[in-house]
């Protein structure tokens, strides 16, 4: 008589637990990115995985696929188009890798910085990709460094030792003000970014070194601190050139403040370069369309988001995170620029 066969049974996260030597909780944490576990019971836990062919849900199954299935991207907003530019990049990157990106923009709300983590640890994040828009990272979302890899994009962050991939801004802003100066202009003031921010401050690292290369004392030349929007632009730009004595040319450390400023300039009959020359940094599409056409630095916006994607993915892969990249920026003349006014 033929007898029935045995099922094999299927093992269980405990069966896991107890070959691996470790609490059922840390397998947990190891199948969904979820806590810190060392790296040494990481490894045990998924030997044991594999062995037993353990495949309860999609977290086991990224493991067996040894690749990301998810990552996160905070940024601070997408009204500033070169964010969003960046984050076209991330999710080009992502589509082309099979990896789905979840995205979190943080609102002005109480608590919104540890909302922003405990969305992350929520959706099982496989790694972060973050821009920082203050200067400093959230401590819930440094926790995330416990349980993946986090890279940081654009703004680096003194003090943390991530790996960041960032553009050349220091050089692009000494470029851009050596241009402004070649064309004459002695009498110049700066409309810089959050000064919180590392971009804002490599940009006027780099103005000033411009400034002293033209032997012009950098100490002279007024500094305004805007946010990087248009409005903050345009406000500084009123305030400056209704001064008793106004500039010939205005230095922006990003484009929509530049846009805000030529705006302020077209209502107040004041023609750009002819009565001011403006510049900007970044090079939104949108620069290229104005009248006059902005002078400015580009940055790879595009190449930011998608060179991060393969950073974040090279180290869930095993790669060693590298020290700081950073991406060579061009300056764009255009039109907003020309020889200064007779000035008294």
């Amino acid at each position: 008589m033929m007898q029935p066969k045995t099922r094999l049974k299927r093992p269980t996260i405990k069966d896991v637990a107890e070959r691996a030597g470790v609490s059922v909780s840390t397998v947990s944490y190891v199948l969904n990115n979820s806590g810190p576990v060392a790296s040494d019971r990481r490894n045990r836990v998924l030997d044991v995985v594999r062995a037993l062919e353990y495949l309860p849900n999609d977290s086991a199954r990224r493991l067996k696929r040894r690749s990301a299935s998810v990552i996160g991207v905070i940024v601070p907003e997408l009204s500033n188009t070169f964010f969003a530019m960046v984050v076209e990049g991330v999710q080009k990157a992502a589509f082309a890798r099979g990896v789905l990106m979840v995205l979190v923009i943080p609102d002005d709300a109480e608590q919104s910085d540890e909302r922003q983590g405990q969305l992350m640890r929520s959706q099982r994040i496989d790694g972060v990709l973050y821009l920082s828009g203050t200067g400093s990272m959230p401590g819930s979302v440094y926790e995330l460094t416990r349980s993946g890899p986090v890279v940081l994009i654009d703004e680096w962050i003194p003090g943390l030792k991530l790996p960041a991939l960032v553009c050349d801004s220091r050089r692009g802003a000494r470029e851009v003000a050596t241009h402004v100066l070649d064309q004459g202009h002695r009498r110049i003031a700066v409309i810089g970014g959050p000064s919180a921010l590392w971009t804002a401050q490599q940009r006027l690292a780099g103005y000033r070194e411009a400034f002293a290369g033209a032997g012009l004392d950098p100490d002279s030349v007024p500094v305004f601190e805007g946010d990087y929007r248009p409005g903050s632009g345009k406000a500084l730009a009123a305030k400056v050139l209704s001064s008793e004595a106004p500039p010939t040319a205005l230095i922006c450390a990003n484009d929509l403040m530049a846009i805000g400023a030529m705006e302020y300039c077209r209502e107040a009959g004041l023609p750009c370069p002819d009565y001011v020359s403006i510049v900007g940094f970044d090079d939104l599409p949108l620069t290229a369309m104005l009248t006059p056409g902005l002078t400015t630095v580009r940055q790879p916006a595009h190449e930011l988001g998608f060179g991060a994607v393969t950073m974040l993915l090279d180290m869930l892969d095993g790669a060693e995170p590298g020290p700081v990249e950073v991406l060579p920026v061009a300056v764009q003349l255009r039109h907003s620029v020309c020889s200064p006014r007779q000035v008294l």
